[in-house]
């Protein structure tokens, strides 16, 4: 059945996926699950901004990765999950794999779970398996790695065990006052007959589905919208999930009621989609000490007027992400709120289907229809490259030396440098223009790879929406090429029309991906499209291939998998060595106690003598607690380390004696009971003979007042 409902004055289009809406039997079986997957918050760098200031010092908000599982009538399932995490790397999506197919055996391929990155910058990193990637990372980091697997894991494992008969509900809205083009400039090269076609130079429509049980229950929603999670910005040490995270936090607790964070039934996610070129920093960018606004075309400001930053709408970066989750949060609740009624109905359900395959970029060879010559172009594909503007980063964050936003010639010096470390041929040089290389990253082995050459594609059918899982950043006007190709195709080859919804940072990382126009501003989206200004052309075949080939039931060759390198990594991380402590005060005592009264507004601050929150993770678990009392022998938990309300940032006091210490930050809400509250902190410590051991600190009580 198929069942649409048009709202023209809210703008909103609801399809039921599902059975016949009411007193049917529904086709599916649906079910949601969340497991945490955060990880090392401290002495390990943020992935995302390729800062190397940016080492982690605590925690504000975890990361969890939140998942849905889909089956049919005739037993065809689909996974796909949304996680907190800077993008996905293909080593963690073979080991979910092989984790769920150890228990479930073959009902989980690579071809039916879908892995998709919220794209935070503010999670640790360490975990892509490739050198570009982790270099500023210090290399491979075990412990990522392992929370990123057991995560996406346990969240596919709980949606699994939750599945009941359900319906599917697909929505949208539109959200305004989010998001903005970061290189509008580039936009401006697409064909302004085809830029017309659109009210905006971003994509502001947030696409939701939602999953309810044949009750009409609600069981979760998953939202897509395209707005880069950097909210936070390169300054932030403490552990977040950002913009989207916050919002989904925001989310859960709306139907999650009188639960702390990463509990309750009801999962919410705000999932990637093509955000390559868009920032939620919606003030736009200026110079950071005159004020004065940036050179468009470069993205820089006069020597003397400091780095060209954007900035949110907030006063600060926390006020930002917290303004731009909540008006997505609003967003995806004006769906929720939407009853059903005034449905259509068809006699079957929309069946899955799912289709994956390795692309060989480097030696991919095409052909494209040149709508101007009449004929087919050949199209090939280059090894990796990285472009001078690469270096120069973007308006969110911005890059190091001396380069420039828009450089299409190279430099003798720059040149030379990378000439040292591995030079490209004269057909790389070719191949990329006008990108003038920095780095040859596709002819340098040692270590191992420093960037994919094969990727991940892959498309997941449910009913009438098409998730195109895309292993890397799609410009907004790439997105809508790849959308209306798909969409066009599934129609061409015998299916309904179809809503298609791009899955941004699925499976593995390859940076960004421009329309050809866009690769000749190069602008750092550009300069980031690894393999060349055919990138783009060759997703748009290859997704039209994968869309003919699962509309019609067909079967592609798998394609040449990633090369297996979990063995060959190598990190200059070091782990733990020992924690210690002064002579008379032992882990877990409390150097600062709080004040005896607080009032709404005010920030309650605990210290104490800790060990190094490395030596355990906490997984589903609190490394602190505010705790409100309800009578002489009981407290109730009221935050823990995942709420908004609350950070922990870790101080090393001592390095050559092991000192550190925790200091707990809770920020009193006004939605606060008043009462009786104290803080208490678990942590583990390293002996300096060997073994890693539990302790516990609890502050003095205090007392919340309203005035």
């Amino acid at each position: 059945m198929h069942c649409l409902r048009s709202l023209f004055g809210l703008g909103l289009v609801t399809l039921c996926l599902s059975g016949v809406m009411w007193g049917c039997v529904s086709g599916y079986q649906v079910g949601v699950g969340r497991a945490d997957c955060t990880g090392p918050p401290v002495e390990i760098h943020f992935m995302g901004y390729a800062n190397i200031k940016q080492v982690g010092r605590g925690l504000h908000l975890r990361q969890f990765a939140r998942a849905f599982v889909v089956e049919d009538e005739n037993h065809k399932r689909v996974a796909f999950v949304s996680v907190d995490a800077g993008m996905m790397g293909y080593g963690v999506k073979r080991e979910v794999v092989k984790r769920l197919q150890a228990r479930y055996g073959d009902i989980y391929t690579t071809d039916n779970v879908v892995i998709s990155g919220t794209h935070t910058h503010g999670g640790p990193g360490g975990f892509l398996m490739h050198l570009l990637y982790d270099i500023s990372i210090l290399g491979f980091v075990p412990q990522t790695f392992e929370a990123l697997v057991q995560g996406c894991y346990l969240s596919i494992k709980r949606a699994t065990d939750n599945m009941v008969d359900g319906k599917i509900f697909l929505s949208r809205t539109t959200i305004l006052n989010v998001n903005i083009n970061r290189s509008p400039t580039s936009y401006l090269r697409n064909p302004e007959e085809e830029r017309a076609q659109y009210e905006h130079d971003v994509d502001k429509t947030l696409t939701q589905l939602r999953f309810v049980d044949l009750d009409n229950n609600l069981l979760g929603a998953f939202n897509w919208y395209a707005v880069h999670p950097t909210s936070m910005n390169n300054t932030n040490k403490l552990v977040t999930s950002d913009n989207m995270g916050y919002a989904a936090i925001l989310l859960e607790k709306e139907y999650n009621t009188n639960k702390v964070p990463g509990k309750g039934k009801f999962v919410g996610a705000f999932c990637s989609s093509n955000l390559g070129d868009v920032s939620p920093n919606i003030m736009g960018p200026r110079c950071s000490i005159s004020g004065n606004e940036c050179d468009l075309l470069t993205s820089k400001c006069p020597q003397k007027e400091g780095e060209c930053f954007a900035s949110g709408p907030g006063r600060d970066m926390f006020e930002s992400t917290e303004i731009i989750a909540t008006r997505l949060t609003e967003g995806a609740l004006r769906l929720l709120n939407e009853n059903s009624q005034e449905v259509t109905s068809r006699e079957i359900v929309g069946e899955l289907g799912y289709i994956h395959q390795f692309v060989d970029m480097p030696n991919y060879n095409g052909s494209t229809y040149n709508p101007l010559q009449r004929k087919l172009d050949k199209i090939r594909g280059c090894l990796p490259a990285m472009g001078y503007s690469f270096a120069a980063g973007t308006t969110d964050g911005p890059g190091a030396f001396s380069f420039e936003q828009g450089t299409i010639t190279g430099n003798a010096m720059w040149n030379a440098v990378r000439d040292f470390i591995v030079p490209p041929t004269q057909e790389d040089i070719t191949c990329h223009s006008p990108k003038p290389i920095l780095l040859a990253t596709g002819r340098a082995t040692f270590p191992y790879e420093w960037q994919p050459k094969i990727v991940s594609t892959q498309l997941l059918k449910i009913g009438d929406v098409i998730l195109s899982a895309v292993p890397g950043e799609f410009t907004t006007m790439a997105g809508r090429r790849l959308r209306n190709k798909i969409s066009a195709v599934a129609v061409a080859t015998g299916g309904r029309d179809t809503e298609v919804i791009i899955a941004g940072l699925s499976n593995i990382y390859t940076s960004y991906i421009t329309t050809p126009e866009e690769y000749q501003a190069q602008r750092y989206e550009a300069a980031s499209t690894i393999y060349g200004p055919n990138t783009h052309t060759i997703y748009m075949d290859v997704y039209e291939q994968l869309t003919k080939a699962m509309i019609r039931g067909e079967r592609l060759s798998p394609g040449p998998a990633p090369p297996y390198m979990n063995d060959r990594m190598l990190s200059m991380n070091t782990g733990v060595i020992f924690d210690g402590h002064p002579i008379g005060k032992d882990f877990g005592y409390v150097k600062q106690q709080p004040k005896k009264a607080y009032q709404i507004n005010e920030t309650v601050i605990v210290t104490f003598i800790a060990g190094n929150p490395r030596n355990n993770l906490f997984p589903e678990k609190t490394y602190f607690v505010v705790e409100r009392k309800i009578n002489e022998e009981r407290w109730k938990v009221a935050y823990t380390d995942a709420s908004w309300e609350t950070k922990f940032i870790w101080e090393r006091v001592h390095l050559i004696l092991g000192f550190s210490d925790i200091h707990i930050h809770w920020t009193i809400g006004t939605n606060t009971l008043p009462g009786e509250y104290r803080i208490r902190h678990f942590g583990n410590y390293k002996y300096i003979l060997g073994g890693i051991f539990p302790y516990e600190g609890v502050s003095n009580s205090f007392l919340v007042t309203e005035d």
